[in-house]
């Protein structure tokens, strides 16, 4: 690969949540590495032989993670593929994705492992970072060689998706992942208490007749795994978190000091079983949409502290999983290129600063996953997302750069545009002069 030029970065509000910086300045983008930043970086002028973007003003950061994310290669290629999620992430401001393991076969050897990070190689896009299954097969009953997955390259252990049902099988996850001191993810999810439900429990399903799921069908199995954190010492992290009571309860395991975290989609904290409609399949997903009350409730863990991360929960389906009657539709909803402007209204509202709500989506999940990014550090790569953060536009689901656009927020105004998406000093993505996106093809 032929080695990017110098690139500088100027006219910039500079922002890095872990060290607090916010101040306009400069940035420079050397052998793909971050070689130095700051408000008085080129404040003599960019000297000849270095190639210059000028950011007019806008928020440069560093590139968004996302850590739960299904791509569905191998086995699904119809939904989405590594290439042409990478895409999508890249227009999202997204530089670093981690995939989930249910994919056909199942990630739960370390060829799959290998697998995906050479099809991500070769999609030369943004940088892809495993999750591998907890049980063989996801079948829930048969540990997975953990150690054999993380030593291929896997960041973390789930069977997403599916719930770890069996505690006995849940406790020696946790014990076997600590010995690599990586997280498993918990899709939690208690199925005997789900049934046939296809939405969440409550006035909404009542009067559209629909089979409801309580909340007691995600709080019941958070409890139950606090419980066996506190038996076992490993690290346990519930994965798109929608509930008041499980949100409490990961409040409470914080509170005494227990290595538990937790990540929440933005489609729990910008929708609400009302969304649904009359019958929107597009707004079916897995956990599903919940109360206002429930809503709120993932606002202000998100406050506080109690949520770690926001995560996209990306999950493609084509037209066919979709359009189908409620009960048989297929869970999910796309997300990777809505996340960023979804997660801003956090901020355009008043209920986080603009530095929280980029911690949630770059240092935090970083920091879970393990990896060298989600920071502006000198000598780190330069894997970075320039936005606008008030330009106003609908989301538009037929410029989606994903397969599959199964988006419940089609139409919706928001604010806060993707402008740039570099990627070890490549750029992966930039909006043209009238705002058009147009991003390279792997």
């Amino acid at each position: 690969m032929t080695p990017e030029p110098p690139t500088a970065y100027v006219n910039a509000r500079l922002l890095d949540p872990d060290s607090g910086l916010d101040a306009a300045g400069a940035l420079l983008a050397k052998e793909g590495a971050i070689a130095d930043f700051g408000p008085e970086l080129f404040t003599d002028g960019v000297p000849s032989g270095i190639e210059t973007i000028d950011c007019g003003g806008h928020c440069l950061a560093p590139g968004l993670i996302d850590m739960h994310v299904h791509l569905r290669e191998p086995g699904h290629e119809h939904k989405e593929t590594i290439a042409t999620g990478g895409l999508a992430a890249a227009a999202g401001g997204v530089t670093s994705i981690a995939c989930m393991p249910n994919t056909k076969p199942v990630i739960d050897d370390a060829a799959l492992v290998e697998f995906v990070q050479r099809r991500a190689r070769e999609a030369k896009g943004v940088k892809v970072y495993p999750f591998g299954a907890v049980t063989r097969g996801l079948e829930g009953t048969q540990l997975t060689e953990m150690g054999m997955l993380a030593e291929a390259g896997a960041v973390a252990f789930s069977d997403d998706g599916r719930p770890v049902a069996d505690s006995q099988v849940m406790r020696r996850a946790l014990s076997y992942a600590r010995t690599f001191g990586l997280i498993v993810s918990q899709h939690a999810e208690d199925l005997s208490l789900t049934g046939c439900g296809c939405m969440a429990e409550g006035e909404v399903s009542t009067r559209l007749g629909l089979p409801g799921i309580p909340d007691e069908s995600e709080i019941v199995v958070v409890e139950r795994d606090i419980r066996l954190v506190e038996l076992t010492g490993g690290r346990y992290h519930v994965a798109h978190i929608s509930t008041a009571g499980a949100v409490d309860a990961v409040r409470r395991a914080k509170r005494a000091g227990l290595p538990v975290t937790c990540e929440v989609a933005p489609h729990h904290f910008a929708l609400t079983d009302h969304d649904v409609g009359d019958y929107r399949t597009f707004a079916k997903m897995a956990p599903p949409l919940r109360s206002e009350a429930n809503r709120q409730a993932m606002v202000e863990a998100l406050k506080d502290g109690t949520i770690d991360a926001i995560a996209s929960d990306h999950a493609p389906h084509d037209q066919e999983s979709k359009r189908l009657p409620m009960e048989r539709a297929a869970n999910g909803v796309v997300g990777l290129e809505t996340m960023l402007p979804l997660s801003l209204e956090l901020h355009h509202a008043g209920h986080l600063s603009l530095r929280e709500v980029l911690r949630r989506l770059t240092c935090a999940p970083a920091d879970l996953l393990g990896i060298d990014a989600g920071r502006l550090r000198r000598g780190t790569p330069a894997d970075l997302v320039l936005f606008d953060l008030d330009a106003p536009w609908r989301i538009d689901r037929d410029a989606f750069r994903s397969k599959s656009d199964n988006t419940p927020f089609d139409g919706r105004p928001v604010q806060g545009r993707v402008l740039r998406t570099v990627v070890d000093g490549r750029t992966l993505f930039a909006a043209d002069g009238a705002g058009r996106p147009q991003a390279e093809t792997p």
